[in-house]
């Protein structure tokens, strides 16, 4: 009898030892997962407000479809893309000069981006530089034309290079815009980066809240290559922060490379 309570006294001392073993393991793990748990929490959240809403993730090469369109500072690449139907409420037409007189689609822009081109013709004015435009808003129905046009003239692969597909283009935004010197010359070519207007662009253009949308030597980075003439509208603020840190806006919102 003994020998049987003796019996059950080390079985049951056992059986309490091995469940005092388990706990502090499972406890260690759930408390490892809990600050990895709130700190994805908190990196998602902070994602989530300098995306403004935007839904997307840098962790896949999916191609994501923005949820916040119409916001000044939306990340527009080959990446993320702007829904197929969607038509900025704002558009009007900007008081400056075009290298054509026709009012058709391609001369508006939405109202604070056309108000800030404005200001920035006038400012490159007064420095004795005469800017004209080439082609702002693009619907998604004329991108898909345009691209399609560059395909059968370079292939796919090559207009990928400097073309967008229809619903990454920033032009759908109604941001942003080509530009060149009033005579047209160089327009939308690479030989625009000598000319004077597109120096000043890159020096003076963030002060009227405009970033040389493709810079020099972040191809990899934006997906395209050089453009000086193209220009986009992010605000003041933006604008002068990212040339300060000479960054894009795929570097900005730490989404980067674009897929190809």
């Amino acid at each position: 009898m003994r020998y049987l309570l003796t019996c059950i006294v080390l079985i049951t001392l056992l059986y309490v030892s091995a469940c005092t073993k388990e706990k502090p393991n499972s406890h260690f793990q759930n408390e490892s997962q809990k600050p990895k748990n709130q700190e994805n929490q908190q990196s998602s959240n902070k994602d989530l407000h300098k995306f403004e809403k935007m839904n997307v993730s840098n962790k896949t090469n999916a191609v994501k479809t923005v949820a916040q369109p119409a916001s000044i500072s939306v990340l527009i690449n080959k990446k993320y893309f702007l829904p197929k139907n969607y038509v900025p409420k704002d558009l009007v037409y900007p008081s400056v000069s075009f290298i054509f007189k026709e009012k058709i689609e391609k001369r508006k822009m939405r109202k604070e981006a056309a108000l800030a081109l404005n200001k920035l013709f006038t400012g490159a004015k007064k420095d004795k530089i005469y800017l004209s435009g080439v082609s702002a808003y693009r619907s998604y129905v004329t991108q898909k034309a345009v691209f399609n046009r560059y395909v059968k003239e370079d292939g796919y692969n090559n207009a990928r290079k400097y073309s967008a597909l229809p619903g990454s283009s920033e032009h759908q935004t109604g941001l942003a815009i080509d530009v060149s010197s009033s005579t047209g010359k160089c327009a939308a070519q690479s030989c625009f980066a000598n000319t004077k207007e597109a120096k000043w662009l890159q020096s003076k253009s963030t002060n009227y809240g405009f970033i040389i949308r493709y810079p020099k030597g972040k191809e990899s980075l934006t997906g395209y290559k050089y453009e000086p003439w193209h220009i986009r509208y992010v605000g003041v603020s933006l604008a002068k922060q990212m040339k300060k840190r000479n960054i894009t806006l795929e570097e900005y919102y730490n989404v980067y490379p674009v897929s190809k």
